[in-house]
């Protein structure tokens, strides 16, 4: 399973490129990204792959100096369980 780090993306595919998971988070006005998709293939669910990708991705938004905005059910109950990162939501 290889992590592939895109600008408004964090994919786990497997050797055939396939995605297992994945978070979303296109810019959608200047200095904020909207986190809009988490997905996690079923066999990847119970083992805490959302949890890592959507830290991961927030590492990566603080690092680019954006603000996000959370909007799949997924990411919005992210936020809420880590107020730590609540400086970062737009």
């Amino acid at each position: 399973m290889d992590l592939v780090m895109e600008r408004d993306r964090i994919q786990y595919l497997d050797d055939s490129w396939n995605v297992l998971a994945e978070v979303t988070f296109p810019v959608v006005e200047p200095g904020v990204v909207e986190i809009n998709h988490t997905f996690v293939d079923e066999s990847l669910r119970g083992q805490g792959v959302a949890g890592q990708l959507m830290g991961r991705a927030v590492a990566s938004i603080a690092a680019s100096g954006y603000y996000a905005r959370p909007t799949c059910s997924y990411a919005v109950s992210w936020f809420e369980k880590h107020p730590e990162h609540a400086a970062l939501l737009a």
